[in-house]
């Protein structure tokens, strides 16, 4: 009797964490397609705004402009790492922080004085616990980032980066790629000289002739900062869509683990009540034997 009491119980308590883990998948796929949406209006912005600054940077031969410029030797690298504020999202937080362990120690390995900025609980608790401080922490950038919350970090990482005080902007985040694939990936996002890339992985066709007006040093005052806080936005807006994923499919999963465990207990149980009714039916026939 006690062991068909201990399964009940225990079946009970799977089935109220099924319910929790059932209504957290469910938050989380509502998240992550408003989370979609958002980092899917971005992207062609994102993209095209990239490009046309690449090509007039590359155009404007005669204009150099601060963000451009890539510094023949690199003392001071700041890193960004963008982890969430929740558990139970998978591996999400293990496979960023992996990856900005492995940014840090190219950083210190090359002689460069690392200034280290987080954004998530579960970047700043495990850095503390590496006994790594962090310049600057933040805790604000949920599932729904804010271009002007996004845009202080980026008005601060330009000023650094022009004052020389920062030789390096670089970003460790989740990049999203499809519902199905999101990489780690550490991106340099100062100098703007490695935007080039982007407008090589456009397809081919005639070069475009700008012409500039008032002047291309007043167009690229205006559109390479711009530039670059779109391109620091993008990336937090693809740290949501990949947490809301990876929250999504480990609930799913728990959800499922549930299920088995609970299939598996009803038929522990179904034994173990059949060995005990079997058992109480041979006690009364055994004492109805005896009476006779």
């Amino acid at each position: 009797m006690a062991k068909t009491r201990a399964i009940v119980k225990r079946r009970k308590a799977i089935r109220n964490i099924r319910k929790i883990t059932r209504t957290m998948e469910l938050i989380a796929t509502a998240r992550f397609k408003k989370a979609l949406d958002r980092a899917s209006e971005a992207e062609a912005y994102t993209r095209r705004i990239t490009e046309l600054a690449a090509d007039m940077s590359a155009s404007a031969t005669d204009v150099t402009h601060p963000l451009l410029q890539k510094r023949e030797s690199v003392k001071n690298s700041l890193l960004l790492v963008i982890t969430s504020n929740r558990g139970l999202c998978g591996g999400y937080n293990a496979t960023i922080l992996r990856e900005a362990m492995a940014r840090i120690r190219h950083i210190r390995g090359a002689g460069e004085t690392l200034h280290l900025e987080l954004s998530g609980k579960r970047a700043i608790s495990y850095f503390r616990f590496q006994g790594i401080a962090a310049e600057a922490t933040f805790t604000r950038f949920e599932d729904k980032p804010r271009f002007d919350e996004v845009e202080e970090l980026a008005d601060r990482y330009i000023a650094g980066f022009t004052s020389g005080q920062l030789d390096r902007v670089d970003v460790v985040y989740m990049k999203f790629l499809n519902a199905a694939r999101q990489v780690p990936v550490t991106e340099t996002l100062l100098p703007l000289a490695t935007a080039g890339a982007a407008s090589a992985a456009a397809p081919a066709g005639p070069k475009v002739e700008y012409e500039y007006l008032p002047s291309a040093k007043d167009i690229l005052q205006e559109i390479l900062p711009v530039s670059f806080k779109v391109r620091l936005f993008k990336c937090f807006l693809d740290a949501a869509v990949s947490e809301q994923i990876g929250r999504r499919v480990a609930m799913k999963a728990a959800t499922e683990n549930a299920q088995d465990m609970i299939k598996s207990l009803t038929r522990q149980y179904n034994r173990a009540r059949q060995a005990q009714i079997t058992k109480e039916i041979a006690e009364v026939i055994g004492g109805a034997e005896a009476l006779k």
